[in-house]
């Protein structure tokens, strides 16, 4: 039985990096030890395993020249309208980029959408809604978040819709911090532990502490990538989905097989694999359409990459620029064949809901 959506512990929201602040409990030592709040970042430690690329504030940009964003309407000041409700056929499809926690945002943007009504519940009838995901960490109530999607997944299928959400690196990281804790594991350049990265990617022990075995089942079977209407959905901007399988239902099998199998290695390569990015940045068109060959579909859509570093604009931390990034809607790349949708919503940018096909 899935829980309702409940309130967890609130946080300020600061126009600040807040994904590179460490949390104040984190005592790691090794290749996974972090600074105190507020210090400088250390320079990039060469001995993180080859391809795992936890998000750093010197994380690279793409070139602006051949993307675009597309604005999305500003929040209503009256109640929203429903969504849309076709005549024939299957109703209209939204999509939902990182939430990394953050409930009251993520509520405030579905019921912009017409997605759930003031109460929080399903109003949107057929319509169908995508996570992306990256539910948990960084923000204060990522255990929320997975009571509201599970919710949402019921109260949707009873209302001829649905609600379906994909695996994230931090679904992963979770899984694997709550598994496996302190346990080495073989990184490839080291000792790591799925401890030490979770807490150094934002792990939060208010979640950590309410984590369930129902939502760690619910975790653990999730699907990797899918195909809707054209649109390949997927969390990471990486080809590493190709190295599990030849088709979407290979690639889900394979993951699924992997976590059944509680192999802490096995898991950490998954976690390493689906934490890769920026493979449709500069000249990455070819990345994108190796996997809509391989997987079908006419665009990729994709978390994961915050839009304000493929943009360049990411904010400040020493409180010196207080507007915070600039994010109009999804982020439309590679000779318009990727859709980034990731907002940045953890550090001060927006939690994007966005129906498709995108009207460009």
């Amino acid at each position: 039985m899935t829980q309702g959506a409940g309130l967890g512990p609130e946080a300020e929201r600061t126009a600040t990096l807040r994904d590179f602040r460490v949390p104040a409990y984190v005592h790691e030592t090794g290749p996974y030890a972090s600074t105190p709040p507020g210090d400088p970042a250390p320079p990039v430690d060469e001995s993180y395993p080859e391809g795992y690329t936890p998000t750093r504030r010197d994380l690279p940009v793409i070139n602006r020249g051949d993307t675009m964003q597309v604005p999305v309407d500003p929040a209503p000041t009256a109640v929203p309208a429903p969504a849309p409700e076709p005549e024939n056929g299957p109703g209209p499809l939204f999509v939902v980029g990182d939430v990394h926690g953050y409930l009251d945002e993520l509520m405030a943007a579905l019921r912009e959408k017409g997605l759930i009504n003031a109460a929080g519940q399903w109003s949107a009838g057929t319509a169908r809604l995508w996570f992306l995901g990256d539910f948990t960490d960084r923000g204060p109530d990522g255990i929320g978040v997975i009571d509201l999607v599970m919710r949402l997944s019921a109260e949707a299928a009873a209302a001829g819709g649905y609600c379906k959400a994909l695996m994230g690196n931090h679904e992963l990281l979770l899984l694997g911090a709550k598994r496996f804790g302190d346990t080495p594991v073989n990184s490839g350049a080291g000792t790591a532990t799925f401890q030490a990265a979770w807490l150094l990617n934002g792990g939060q022990k208010t979640d950590m502490d309410r984590l369930q075995d129902h939502h760690l089942q619910w975790m653990a079977r999730l699907d990797a990538v899918e195909e809707v209407d054209g649109h390949l959905l997927l969390h990471s901007d990486t080809t590493a989905y190709l190295d599990y399988g030849d088709s979407i239902e290979a690639v889900n099998d394979t993951v699924r097989e992997t976590l059944t199998r509680n192999d802490a290695d096995e898991c950490w390569d998954l976690f390493r694999k689906f934490t890769k990015r920026f493979a449709f940045r500069d000249e990455g068109t070819d990345a994108v359409r190796s996997l809509l060959d391989t997987y079908g579909g006419t665009r990729v859509v994709h978390g994961h990459s915050p839009i304000p570093y493929l943009l360049g604009e990411v904010g400040s931390e020493d409180g010196e620029d207080n507007t915070g990034p600039v994010v109009e809607g999804p982020h439309v790349y590679a000779e318009g064949l990727a859709i980034a949708m990731d907002g940045g919503v953890t550090m001060a940018g927006r939690l994007l809901v966005q129906q498709l096909p995108l009207d460009i």
